[in-house]
C-alpha cells in the first residue's frame, strides 16, 4: 500500500510493529519501527531506497501493484546498509538493467554485500542532479559518516522534500506516518535515543554537514527519513534539534551507572543520588543498574547528562564484565565535555576504581579526583564519603 505524501510523491515502506532489536541485537526497539521507501511518479518514475530483506516479498508485491516495473526509470540507493537495500537483489532480478544512483562508496558497499559488480551503477556526488521531469529534479547531497561512508540525502526541487536517509529518523512505528500524528513525547524520546546511540560518534561531522545543508538555503516543506515519522509539521524543528545535539550536548542531569555483587556498590550509588539531590535540587538525578536496564536507554540518559558516576566492585582484579562491556560501548560513542566520577566496593585487592578511571578517561570524560573505595560492605562513614563525589560533580 502506498501513502500519498505530496503531489506525485508516495511512501511505500514497511511499518514493523513487532521489531524488538536492530543492528543484530545491538540496538533496542521499544516502540516498533519502520523502513521507509519512497516512490516519485513524475515524467520519470523513481524509487528512493527499498526495505529490509525479511519484508522484500511484501515490498515487491506492493511495488508491482502500484507501477509496471518495466516503467521504473531509476532507483536511488542513499545508503547500502541492508535495512535500506535489502530488497534490491529481488528488484534487480526483475530489472537487471535498472540504473542505480549512489555515491562511490555506495558502489563499494553494494558490491561488497551483494556481489553484483555488473549492475548499472551511476556514481553521484554533492550537487549532482537527476531530472525527474515536469520541472523537478533530485539534488544529491553526500552525508559521509551519517552514519556510513556511503550515506547521502536527496532533495526534490519544487516539492521541497528532503529524503534524508538515516539523518532525522527514529525507530518508532507510527501508523499515520507523520510527525503531527505521533505522540510528541515518545517521538522526541526516540529521536534523541537514535541520535545518542547511532550518530553521537560522528557529532563533529554532523555539525559541519548540518551547517553545509543550512548554507544551501533549501526550502524544506517535508523531511522524509528512512525510519520513523515523516516530518511535515515544522520539519525544520528536527534539524534544529540535531544542531543542538551535535554541539557537546548536555542538560542539567547527572546519571549514576553501576553494577553490584552483594549490594555494597548499590548502596554507594543510591547514597550518591541522595547527596546530589540535596546539593542541587534542580538537577535531574537518575540511577541505572547496568545488568537490569537496556544499555541503549542508559546511554541516552548519559548523552543528556553533564556528568556521570560509574560504580563497580572489584572482581578477579578487575571490574565486573557487565560494566566493562558497557564502558567499551561508551568509548565507542566519543561523547564530549562531560565529567565523571568512580566508586566501588572490594573484598581483597580493590583495583576497580583505578580501572574505571582509566576507561572513563579513554572514553573522553574528565574524571574528578574524589572517589570512594570501600573495603567490604559500606559503613555509615563510608556512605558519608559519597558527598565528596557529589560536590565534585555538582
Amino acid at each position: 500500500m502506498k501513502v500519498h505524501l505530496k503531489n506525485n510523491v508516495y511512501w511505500l515502506g514497511k511499518i514493523d510493529w513487532e521489531l524488538k532489536t536492530f543492528h543484530g541485537d545491538d540496538y533496542s526497539i521499544n516502540n516498533g519501527s519502520s523502513q521507509n521507501a519512497y516512490l516519485i511518479q513524475e515524467e520519470k518514475t523513481v524509487l528512493v531506497d527499498t526495505v529490509w530483506s525479511p519484508h522484500k516479498n511484501e515490498f515487491m508485491e506492493n511495488l508491482a501493484k502500484e507501477i509496471d516495473l518495466d516503467e521504473l526509470d531509476a532507483i536511488i540507493v542513499q545508503h547500502g546498509e541492508v535495512d535500506h537495500s535489502g530488497s534490491l537483489v529481488e528488484l534487480m532480478k526483475r530489472r537487471p538493467d535498472l540504473p542505480i544512483y549512489c555515491t562511490a562508496n555506495g558502489v563499494k558497499s553494494l558490491v561488497g554485500q551483494f556481489h553484483h559488480p555488473e549492475w548499472n551503477y551511476n556514481v553521484v556526488k554533492t550537487g549532482d542532479t537527476f531530472d525527474v521531469g515536469n520541472g523537478k529534479a533530485l539534488v544529491f547531497v553526500e552525508m559521509p559518516m551519517l552514519h556510513w561512508p556511503d550515506s547521502m540525502a536527496s532533495y526534490l526541487t519544487e516539492d521541497n522534500i528532503l529524503f534524508s536517509n538515516d539523518a532525522f529518523g527514529q525507530h518508532f512505528a507510527v501508523g499515520e506516518l507523520f510527525n503531527d500524528k505521533a505522540d510528541q513525547c515518545t517521538l522526541f524520546e526516540e529521536a534523541i535515543k537514535y541520535y545518542a546511540n547511532i550518530l553521537t560518534p560522528f557529532a563533529p561531522i554532523a555539525k559541519r554537514k548540518l551547517q553545509e545543508v543550512i548554507g544551501m538555503n533549501l526550502t524544506i516543506d517535508m523531511i522524509a527519513p528512512s525510519h520513523g515519522v515523516i516530518w511535515r509539521d515544522n520539519p525544520v524543528q528536527i534539524i534544529e534539534k540535531y544542531v543542538e545535539w551535535s554541539d557537546s550536548y548536555q542538560e542539567d542531569q547527572i546519571t549514576i551507572v553501576y553494577d553490584t555483587m552483594w549490594d555494597g556498590t548499590k548502596k554507594l550509588a543510591h547514597r550518591l543520588a541522595q547527596d546530589i539531590a540535596k546539593l542541587s535540587p534542580d538537577t535531574v538525578v537518575k540511577i541505572y543498574n547496568i545488568s537490569h536496564t537496556d544499555k541503549n536507554d542508559i546511554m541516552t540518559e548519559v548523552f543528556k547528562s553533564r556528568a556521570i558516576a560509574v560504580g563497580s566492585p572489584t572482581m578477579g582484579n578487575d571490574i565486573l564484565s557487565s560494566v566493562a562491556g558497557w564502558l567499551y560501548f561508551l568509548k565507542e560513542l566519543k561523547m564530549k565535555n562531560k565529567k565523571a566520577a568512580v566508586f566501588g566496593c572490594y573484598g581483597w585487592s580493590g583495583e576497580s576504581n583505578k580501572i574505571l578511571r582509566e576507561k572513563l578517561t579513554e572514553a573522553g570524560f574528565e574524571v574528578v579526583e574524589p572517589e570512594v573505595r570501600v573495603n567490604w560492605n559500606p559503613l555509615p562513614e563510608n556512605l558519608e564519603e559519597m558527598n565528596s563525589i557529589a560536590q565534585a560533580l555538582v
